[in-house]
């Protein structure tokens, strides 16, 4: 029996199945049978057996890896597996013959992948099963399945090892074909709206595009540094300038920040801008989005998300930065003036980074603090300072505020909008209090990109930008809680 709190002693049983299996691959040999031959035809899936069977005996040749085995003295129940589901054969040793059921017995391994030409028939419990009349081993298996995943041990097997989480758990594996979905649905609804995929660089030689702290790496033949991207907002602006009016990307960003259930330094966004257009209209139009893709992936537009419903079936709301602080806290408007606010974040313990801080910085740390996890359900929150948004047009009705819009569903931001700064006076003047920041110690602060505002002197058209998180989409669309549990081969610390 494996002692689950002594891990020398699993890895011990595990290296001595390893040993016997290797002493199977063997025994294989020494009768001709090679363990891991060429490939084989395979005329069918797991799929088609199930969805086709109608009662009626027909012949069927599948291949899939053993996920288990019960053997009743010349017969056995077998389960396999492949990429389009599980179904049970039944070997009888008097339809295969003694000599390969006596090899299945002895040499063959839950984990082993084979190919069986079998007959359909429905076992007296009412199962479809394929009646073997031959198999052949295609990989042999040298260790153990596990059997499940609980306990910290087995998380860090699941996010290391994620082919055995694949193999071990359907509900991990439908999780990825879902946020595979997720990724074709926005595509489509994208190409359906005249948008042209495009694919940016992913070193920078300057940062830039959002306020992160970005990756350093250094080309040798150029003997140059250059960045990890942290946002591809540069380089798409410089196509719309280009003429490509509606464009978008799929992609990685990198950001050296830290790791939590919602965060891994490499990860999935959509980046998209709308040449004339404004945040309104892209609030608009992402909502619609949205919908369209849970509605696809799920066939509802309730989702659930941990011990919440989210509803996406009703209008998504729309509150300003300081109505939603008002709306999901004791905090009255009185007490958000110029003359109060100090007061109001000694109160709720609100650190202030910058001791230069404007009302309406203060204003967007109150609303992380006391506001941000409370928005489930859908909501655009608007009313943005214009000092926390660095590239963001200033709202025309309001020119405090930048015309932009964040939204936030089950607690998370899922979507950052605005329309494009395009005045490259205006612009030049943001990045050098940028770079100020910078001088002050602001490591997330924008760099100064000459080539940017020299690209924006030839003309950017009036233009708004969107950027939607995707694996935080695939989270809210697979009722997923973790990061980590939506991205294939999340970010690890080495071991």
């Amino acid at each position: 029996m494996e002692n689950k709190n002594n891990p020398h002693i699993e890895n011990h049983a595990h290296s001595a199945e390893h040993e016997v299996r290797i002493q199977k691959v063997e025994a294989l040999r020494a009768l001709g049978i090679e363990p891991w031959p060429a490939e084989k035809a395979i005329k069918h899936t797991v799929a088609q057996v199930l969805s086709e069977y109608a009662g009626e005996e027909k012949e069927y040749v599948v291949a899939g890896r053993i996920i288990a085995t019960r053997f009743h003295g010349k017969s056995a129940f077998v389960v396999i597996q492949d990429g389009s589901g599980r179904v049970q054969l039944y070997l009888k040793q008097d339809v295969i013959g003694d000599v390969l059921f006596k090899q299945f017995e002895n040499l063959i391994d839950v984990g082993d992948i084979i190919s069986v030409r079998g007959l359909t028939f429905t076992t007296k419990t009412g199962e479809t099963t394929l009646k073997v009349e031959e198999y052949t081993l295609l990989s042999k298996c040298l260790h153990p399945l596990p059997e499940k995943f609980h306990g910290i041990a087995d998380i860090e097997i699941k996010y290391r090892q994620r082919y055995l989480d694949l193999i071990s758990s359907p509900e991990s594996k439908h999780k990825f074909l879902t946020r595979s979905k997720v990724i074709s649905f926005v595509r489509r609804y994208l190409e359906d709206h005249g948008f042209v995929e495009v694919e940016t660089p992913m070193l920078h030689p300057i940062p830039g595009g959002a306020a992160a702290k970005p990756f350093i790496t250094h080309h040798n033949a150029l003997s140059s540094d250059f960045y990890l991207r942290i946002a591809p907002e540069l380089y798409l602006k410089r196509l719309v300038i280009g003429g490509i009016e509606r464009v978008y990307e799929i992609n990685r960003n990198f950001r050296n920040e830290g790791i939590s259930t919602r965060h891994n330094p490499e990860f999935t966004m959509l980046e998209f801008y709308w040449a004339h257009h404004n945040y309104h209209q892209m609030m608009d139009f992402v909502e619609q989005l949205i919908k369209t893709v849970i509605q696809g992936s799920l066939n509802t537009l309730q989702a659930q998300f941990g011990e919440k419903l989210v509803d996406f079936a009703q209008p998504f709301a729309r509150l300003t930065v300081q109505q939603a602080i008002v709306a999901h806290s004791s905090i009255t408007d009185k007490e958000l003036t110029a003359q109060t606010i100090d007061e109001t974040l000694k109160t709720y313990k609100v650190h202030v980074p910058n001791k230069n801080a404007s009302v309406g910085e203060k204003l967007f740390l109150l609303f992380e603090e006391v506001a941000e996890a409370k928005l489930i359900q859908p909501t655009f929150i608007i009313g943005y300072p214009i000092e926390t948004s660095p590239l963001a047009k200033r709202d025309p009705e309001n020119s405090a505020f930048a015309a932009r819009f964040e939204l936030f569903i089950a607690g998370m931001e899922i979507s950052n909008g605005f329309n494009e700064l395009n005045e490259p006076f205006d612009q030049e003047e943001r990045f050098k209090e940028q770079v100020k920041g910078r001088e002050s110690g602001d490591d997330e602060a924008h760099h100064y990109d000459e080539d940017f505002i020299r690209a924006i002197q030839y003309g950017l058209p009036p233009t708004v930008g969107c950027g939607i998180g995707i694996d935080r989409l695939v989270m809210l669309a697979t009722g997923t809680t973790s990061i980590k549990d939506v991205i294939l081969f999340p970010t690890l610390k080495k071991i």
